[in-house]
């Protein structure tokens, strides 16, 4: 690639429009907000770093029935002075996979042969993505590049025998595309080892985007403090664990506030009724989010440990609960850098009481030493996680792999991140 021009990515994922996105969700039974968060993340970063970018994208939807949509139409589109190709598929299981491959080659062949590009990144590990990424690539010469957010294979404890099955042909194929890739950027070390092993990689557990709401922290309503969680709200993610931990709380001042959307919304929704503490779960746009994140006592991410997948995944709220200048407790995550220690409230174990105790210690905490935790957590993200800082590492890493170099990741593992996972089996992949 000639130095005297910018480098040119198009990312095959799942990259939309926010009224696209919110359309397109408003009656799906998950909301795909992290992987949009993390996505125009990523873009921004590389524009920041001075790339050219254009955008291939499907809408992150979850199968028929989950989603009642059936057919999504291909369109053009353009956001914040990117132009973007939305990619057209059935929404219903398997030739969802089949109509998104050859939407992907289709649309995504037109867009290289008419502007030529030097790389071509892919988000997550959804087969017809990586597929059909490699195709193009081999037609065009360049480099695939997928982004690792999530293992292969995490599916739903209610999926019956003939699902898995074709989760485990799905993985499979996973694995052989990933073969075949230049390098990978991944979350953590063992995703990255496990699962694109031998191929050059760059280790990039997030990106801090600080919202714009957050300045002085807003003043308690009436004395009372409130403990946030935002994410997916499942079992998986220690939600009900959390639940358990505030309902041991005794002070009657206290208010647990919960934002999102899945599975436990029902069960959520009775435990407010039984203690009025607890405020019903409610799904909001980011820029509320961001200010009601920003007037919290504490922020939660009680995710268990235990389960295959965590060694493999970083929670991104635990860069966006620091970016707000608030207290953050946490699980202890093998996936967490070591960097991070000295800004978090570790619990000391994944349990209610172990999530409990930690709470209860920012809880007791002076104002001032409660402040100065947080402030250093946002200065902490924002220097070193920013858009600026990853968008220039992953342009250094595009432009070598584009130039034919090798680019090895980081020499040096981080915390956690170290152990030899690859005889776990796992069945399976992404449904977005």
């Amino acid at each position: 690639m000639s130095d005297d021009r910018a480098l040119r990515v198009a990312l095959l994922g799942f990259t939309l429009p926010d009224d696209v996105l919110r359309r397109v969700m408003a009656d799906d039974a998950t909301h795909a907000t992290q992987t949009h968060t993390f996505a125009w993340s990523v873009v921004n970063g590389l524009r920041d770093a001075g790339c050219a970018v254009r955008l291939i994208s499907a809408a992150p939807v979850s199968n028929y029935p989950r989603n009642r949509r059936i057919l999504f139409r291909a369109g053009r589109f353009r956001h914040d002075g990117l132009d973007g190709q939305e990619l057209g598929f059935v929404n219903v299981l398997g030739i969802k996979h089949l109509s998104r491959f050859l939407s992907a080659w289709r649309h995504g062949g037109r867009s290289t042969r008419r502007d030529p590009i030097d790389v071509l990144l892919v988000h997550g590990v959804h087969t017809p993505f990586l597929w059909a990424a490699w195709a193009l690539a081999r037609r065009r010469r360049i480099p695939v590049v997928p982004i690792l957010t999530d293992p292969p294979g995490v599916g739903r404890p209610d999926e019956g025998r003939a699902v898995r099955l074709l989760r485990a042909l799905d993985v499979a194929l996973v694995r052989a595309a990933l073969k075949r890739c230049a390098g990978v950027i991944a979350l953590t070390l063992p995703l990255a080892g496990d699962f694109a092993p031998g191929r050059s990689c760059l280790i990039m557990e997030g990106i801090c985007t600080p919202p714009t709401a957050v300045g002085p922290r807003p003043p308690a309503d009436g004395g009372k403090r409130e403990i946030i969680y935002a994410g997916g709200l499942s079992r998986a993610y220690g939600v009900d664990r959390l639940v358990e931990a505030f309902r041991g709380l005794s002070d009657p001042d206290l208010r647990l506030t919960i934002f999102g959307r899945g599975e436990l919304e029902p069960w959520l929704r009775r435990q407010s009724s039984a203690d009025p503490r607890i405020t019903p779960p409610e799904l909001i746009d980011r820029s509320r989010l961001g200010r009601r994140l920003a007037g919290a006592t504490v922020l939660v991410n009680p995710r268990p440990v235990d389960q295959y997948f965590v060694p493999y995944s970083f929670p991104s709220k635990i860069i966006e609960y620091l970016a707000t200048a608030v207290p953050v407790v946490t699980t202890r995550l093998p996936g967490i850098p070591e960097d991070y220690r000295p800004h978090l409230v570790y619990a000391e174990t994944d349990s209610a009481v172990g999530l409990r105790a930690a709470i209860e210690r920012v809880l007791g905490m002076p104002a001032g030493e409660a402040a100065a935790l947080g402030a250093a957590g946002r200065d902490f993200v924002v220097q070193t996680r920013s858009r600026a800082v990853q968008g220039r590492r992953m342009r250094d890493f595009l432009s070598a792999l584009a130039g034919g170099s090798v680019v090895d990741g980081p020499s040096t593992p981080r915390a956690g991140t170290g152990r030899d996972l690859r005889s776990r089996a796992v069945a399976g992949s992404s449904d977005r």
